[in-house]
């Protein structure tokens, strides 16, 4: 594929660019791992000649990093390009920006592209996008791909798009050679916003539960002993304390289970029982740790670190609402309260309530919640037991 590049056709494409590349160095900073998900995503391009594929995962088991590292891995080799977008920053969980976004960095890469500007209606639907994708497809070479990877779907605001089109206007049909590469958080189904004619594939994180703490254990002993951190640009120290996810201090971290006469395996055996399989989790541990927030090792357990409670609000905000919506708040208590897998018909039972409108609200959550079949009934329980201990301190 040639890419002679081109003056970016929007006035705000270069600082989007930027600020895309941070996400990405950030996100992939300290990698290690995933393997399974990689083989999958290459499984599916050899495959299939277009297609979407997505990564489902729930809150802090890697998503965003994952796509970070295949941005890093795969562009540009001389036969495949991506073009990254992000849906969790401010600004840009709509379509108009998506659109704007990928169709200037489309017109700025490619020279095949016979249409220079971005006419006045371009964001009104997947016209205009469509066909750049199909004037890329046409001018593709043998085994070369375009792929547009977009993290975090589920932040998209879809409630500023007509009713019924694909959220962020993605094409119903795509070209040969083109794909799309996603991640979310788990949702109904019905809830897609998605209608494809394409090849679609799902890799669900938590159907790998051995993959996944095989990675962690891998994460936590890098991070044990890491190899020195380079920044852009720079070399970072062996014990700067970083942000969750970025080369961790060596010496703060074994100093500190040296002082507490803790044995390192045993250190990685418990931290990996607690993290659940959850990347998020385990990285602000780590960085609390360098950090000196845990002068004690039993803290680990009552003591919540300031981005780890952050990142537990915005959760909470999103399940009950700002104002701290009565029913909603309702159920999360008998969530929150309970240590085992819990019924719909228990939760209305304690509520006293019906069970539907118990329903309503757990579907609205799935994002944050481990469903699963016990005796032919369905249970939920929140997604990390610490997000629920932290619910506790918050609101009781």
């Amino acid at each position: 594929m040639n890419s002679t590049p081109r003056p970016p056709t929007m006035n705000n494409s270069i600082v989007n660019h930027q600020e895309f590349a941070a996400i990405i160095h950030q996100k992939s900073a300290n990698f290690l791992g995933r393997d399974f998900v990689f083989t999958a995503i290459n499984n599916f391009l050899n495959r299939y000649n277009r297609g979407y594929f997505t990564i489902i995962g729930l809150p802090g088991s890697g998503k965003s990093a994952i796509i970070a590292q295949y941005i890093n891995q795969n562009n540009p080799p001389e036969n495949r390009q991506v073009i990254y977008y992000n849906a969790e920053l401010e600004g840009k969980n709509h379509a108009e920006e998506f659109i704007k976004y990928i169709c200037s960095q489309i017109i700025a890469t490619f020279d095949q592209i016979s249409l220079p500007n971005l006419p006045d209606n371009a964001t009104e639907g997947s016209w205009f996008l469509s066909l750049l994708l199909q004037q890329i497809s046409d001018n593709l070479q043998p085994n070369q791909k375009l792929i547009i990877a977009i993290d975090s779907l589920n932040c998209i605001n879809s409630h500023l798009q007509p009713p019924g089109t694909n959220i962020f206007y993605l094409p119903r049909y795509i070209p040969q050679g083109v794909y799309f590469l996603l991640s979310r958080r788990p949702f109904l189904s019905s809830n897609s916003g998605l209608l494809i004619e394409a090849p679609v594939q799902s890799l669900h994180l938590a159907d790998s539960p051995q993959d996944n703490k095989q990675d962690i254990q891998n994460y936590i002993q890098k991070n044990l002993t890491p190899l020195p951190y380079k920044g852009i640009g720079e070399q970072e120290s062996s014990d700067s304390p970083l942000l969750a996810g970025e080369g961790l201090g060596e010496r703060s971290i074994k100093s500190w289970l040296n002082i507490h006469q803790i044995n390192e395996a045993e250190f990685i055996t418990n931290l990996t029982n607690r993290s659940e399989n959850n990347f998020m989790y385990v990285s602000q541990i780590l960085a609390a740790i360098t950090n000196n927030f845990y002068p004690q090792p039993s803290q680990i357990g009552t003591s919540f670190p300031p981005p780890l409670e952050t990142y537990y609000q915005q959760h909470l905000e999103k399940m009950v609402g700002s104002q701290y919506e009565d029913f909603p708040l309702a159920v999360l208590q008998v969530l929150a309260q309970t240590t085992q897998p819990i019924s719909v018909t228990d939760i209305a039972n304690l509520l006293n309530t019906d069970e539907y409108d118990v329903e309503e609200v757990l579907e609205d959550w799935l994002e944050f919640l481990q469903v699963e079949t016990i005796s032919d009934s369905t249970t939920y329980k929140f997604y990390h037991d610490n997000f629920r201990q932290w619910l506790i301190k918050s609101l009781f």
